[in-house]
């Protein structure tokens, strides 16, 4: 891991260069042809999303193999959440901040190209595993996704899109996530089918390598700040002071807060939706990859486009929508989930389970885009990381952990449907939870300075 820290001082092509107010303590821009033009930030949008695309799919090709695994293993529940969710915030611990230090001062776009090279190999050898631990250990790798790339990437968009076009350029980014997901129980699906889960785990590693090249030779590094509001800092502050003046911002740490206990409904949906179709449904691993799949892609392309062209259209009449909409949409998704697992007709269960993915995707695009506007330029890598630590801790370790445990509890009562209960019961204390948050966070804006600093008084 250390070497994707070094790669950040390498050569690189010249950034694209505007003339925002800088401090002395700043990195020196490298002087060299800028590109302006909106077709090349949206050529960097895709790059980074296809990231963020491998990076959810390397993740979730775990769930589509979960009960091969557990077949070969003898794994528990319980154990099958902890190797998708706290495997996860081991990484976080150690490489996500720092990592996150270095996107605030160095060069971003070297990150993301490290990161995606390193967790791919991670993947590969999470398909040579033989126990327990080694799949652990091999997953916590993974986890260097989110954990060194996602703060980057997050702090580069800000950079290349304005703050009235950032929550549509960050809808746009979650289709990755969406994607990834599909990519992951597809291909993972269709490849187990074809070659073994082990060799699943390899061939999906290929891509990111490819991938991790193209960004490091042709992404340019934007200056940093450029779209921030008048008078925003650029330089980095130490450790102490960022966490001081994050610990002190009531809207950040309310959106974080909120998103954290939220995307437990989004990680439940994704890891435990295809354990679900096997167990209350006569179909095989590679139907489930088809068409749970499908199913991903129909509510998750059009969702977070939805919201993050949504969020730019209310945010207009009041910012204070960045917060009240991702609370509302996490209460609106429970219901179509509840009712997609009362079905005992396939595809019934498969369309109510895709609407109500959609409805839960549209939150993203405000949550992403209210982090990135509630902090200075020189703390949005950090503000990221700080905040996908607790999605990890909270979302993944807590949540995934949790339903686990609560569908082995349930399992004498309920049999099959066991787990879709606890899926369920999980997403409703989330939903409401968030909610509230999201609610409080709206009326801190005020307040707290964030909507006269926006312009919004």
């Amino acid at each position: 891991m250390g070497w994707s820290c070094q790669w950040t001082t390498a050569s690189m092509p010249a950034p694209i260069i505007e003339a925002p107010v800088r401090s002395a303590t700043d990195e020196p821009p490298v002087r060299g042809p800028a590109d302006h033009s909106p077709r090349y930030r949206w050529y960097v949008l895709a790059l980074l999303t296809l990231t963020s695309l491998f990076s959810v799919a390397d993740r979730l090709v775990f769930s589509i193999l979960l009960e091969d695994i557990k077949a070969e293993f003898s794994f528990s529940d319980t154990q099958l959440g902890l190797l998708g969710g706290a495997a996860f915030t081991l990484t976080y611990i150690i490489a996500g901040f720092p990592a996150a230090r270095l996107a605030d001062r160095s060069i971003r776009k070297n990150i993301v190209a490290a990161a995606i090279t390193f967790w791919s190999v991670m993947t590969a050898l999470c398909g040579m595993a033989i126990g327990f631990w080694t799949l652990f250990l091999a997953r916590t790798g993974v986890g260097v996704g989110e954990g060194c790339s996602g703060p980057a990437s997050q702090s580069l968009i800000a950079d290349y899109f304005r703050r009235d076009e950032l929550a549509r350029a960050m809808g746009f980014l979650t289709l990755g996530a969406t994607l990834g997901t599909v990519t992951g129980l597809m291909a993972g699906g269709l490849l187990a089918q074809a070659f073994g889960w082990r060799w699943a785990f390899i061939l999906m590693a290929v891509p990111g390598i490819v991938i991790g090249l193209v960004l490091y030779l042709t992404v340019r590094e934007p200056l940093r700040g450029r779209y921030a509001p008048a008078g925003s800092s650029v330089a980095q502050t130490s450790v102490r002071d960022t966490l001081g003046s994050l610990l002190g911002n009531r809207v950040y740490l309310g959106m974080v807060a909120g998103f954290a206990v939220q995307i437990m409904i989004g990680y439940a949906m994704a890891f435990w939706m295809a354990p679900i179709m096997l167990r209350q449904f006569e179909v095989s691993v590679g139907d489930v990859a088809l068409y749970l799949g499908l199913a991903f892609m129909l509510g998750g392309i059009p969702g977070p486009i939805i919201g993050g062209y949504l969020t730019d259209w209310l945010t207009r009449r009041d910012e204070r929508w960045r917060a009240w909409l991702p609370g509302l949409v996490s209460l609106l998704c429970i219901g179509p989930l509840w009712l997609s697992f009362q079905q005992t007709d396939f595809w019934m269960f498969l369309g109510l389970f895709s609407f109500a993915y959609a409805v839960f995707v549209a939150s993203q695009a405000p949550i992403l885009s209210g982090i990135q506007s509630a902090v200075e330029p020189s703390q949005r890598g950090f503000a990221v990381a700080f905040g996908l630590f607790f999605n990890n801790l909270i979302g993944q370790a807590l949540g995934l952990g949790v339903t686990g445990w609560l569908s082995d509890w349930f399992t004498p009562a309920h049999g099959a449907g066991a787990l879709s209960l606890a899926v369920f019961l999980v997403c409703v204390v989330a939903g409401v939870a968030a909610m509230a948050i999201f609610a409080w966070t709206a009326a801190q804006m005020r307040p707290s300075g964030y909507l006269a600093r926006m312009g919004r008084v």
